[in-house]
């Protein structure tokens, strides 16, 4: 199998895997004052203080959590309540079904959020919630975050970020990016899933619980945390330092698929070095991954597939791009992706392009 699906969830890092199993031998609670719980708040802590360190943050101000849904919902519940909400056109579904009767921030045909209408926005509504991802999951897509912060503060406004995507991959600093709160998630950098982060900036670092509970996390995430995958998240985090190495079999990639007649979506924007969404025209994106499922390719599709049937991708609808909203896949690098890999990916790609150029010919006479 050629495993090119890593924005869904990347290949588990060797580094993650021995800090889950060492955690997995710590018995306490992180609760707990006798000597067990304080070997465990050890564990839990020292992955906090290396993940704020990572991300930009003072270690009070890094929430856990089960991931990056949860952190994104967390923060819309914590800092939307009495304000506008703004959300990009193209967010994830964690974001734009936590923020019901959200203003839409429109994007260009790129995927790019227009500044100018959310300074609009802004003049309308100065005290909003901007919700505005760093890199899009479908189409690699890096918004202009630091230029969308300082449009926020300047209105009053806060702005939270979705970061589960660039974490690993690119610079990702709270700080540096000056935006009010960020969402991180640990299987998408290559540590196991069931734990996530929601990074605060000091001025926004008391907020109110989605889950209450025994007052963990000062009070801000209720329950026991899941000390293994929070372990492994941080060791993960330690070793991904970004996706420049993947930009040529990224090019590559798209040059086989431009070669065959993709289209690649989102081509005029700064994007992730692992990621790249080829629309195939005519072609029904399901069709696409099953086929090259068959052929011991993984990837996904750019289109949600419900009970059979193909509904368009939101985010390339968002970007005009029509009929071809349901006509793309994503191919998504891992950190340990091989020539091998691309050589299979090329070959399966130019063999299911064939076969559907036949079967769309129009029938001889």
């Amino acid at each position: 199998m050629h495993y090119l699906d890593a924005n869904a969830t990347e290949p588990l890092r060797p580094e993650a895997r021995a800090a889950v199993l060492a955690a997995m031998q710590v018995t306490g609670n992180p609760s707990s004052v006798h000597a067990a719980g304080r070997a465990a708040r050890r564990v839990l802590e020292d992955a906090r203080e290396s993940l704020a360190d990572r991300f930009g943050v003072r270690p009070a101000d890094l929430v856990f959590t089960s991931g990056g849904t949860e952190a994104d919902v967390l923060a819309i519940h914590a800092f939307g309540a009495g304000r506008q909400v703004i959300v990009c056109a193209t967010e994830h579904d964690a974001v734009r079904s936590a923020a019901p009767g959200a203003a839409t921030l429109p994007v260009d045909r790129d995927g790019i959020a227009d500044l100018a209408g959310l300074a609009g926005l802004l003049a309308v509504q100065p005290r909003a919630l901007v919700c505005l991802m760093l890199a899009n999951n479908e189409t690699g897509t890096v918004q202009p975050v630091a230029a969308a912060a300082a449009l926020c503060r300047r209105h009053g406004a806060l702005l939270h970020v979705d970061a589960v995507q660039a974490a690993g991959r690119m610079d990702v600093h709270l700080a540096r990016l000056g935006a009010h709160s960020l969402a991180i998630s640990s299987h998408k950098l290559g540590g196991p899933p069931g734990a996530g982060a929601l990074l605060l900036d000091p001025d926004v670092a008391t907020l109110t619980p989605l889950i209450a509970g025994g007052g963990q996390e000062r009070g801000r995430r209720g329950g026991t945390p899941a000390l293994p995958a929070i372990a492994g998240f941080a060791a993960a985090a330690r070793v991904a330092t970004g996706a420049a190495h993947l930009a040529a079999w990224r090019d590559a990639v798209e040059a086989a698929a431009t070669a065959e007649g993709a289209i690649i979506c989102g081509a005029g924007s700064e994007r992730l070095a692992n990621t790249t969404c080829l629309a195939l025209p005519g072609v029904r994106a399901d069709v696409q991954v099953i086929a090259l499922d068959l052929e011991g390719v993984a990837v996904s599709a750019g289109a949600a597939c419900s009970s059979g049937k193909v509904a368009a991708s939101h985010v390339l609808t968002a970007m005009g791009l029509g009929p071809l909203a349901g006509q793309a896949i994503r191919v998504s690098l891992p950190w340990n992706a091989t020539a091998a890999d691309m050589a299979g990916f090329t070959a399966a790609y130019r063999r299911m392009a064939d076969r559907m150029r036949n079967a769309l010919a129009p029938r001889a006479a």
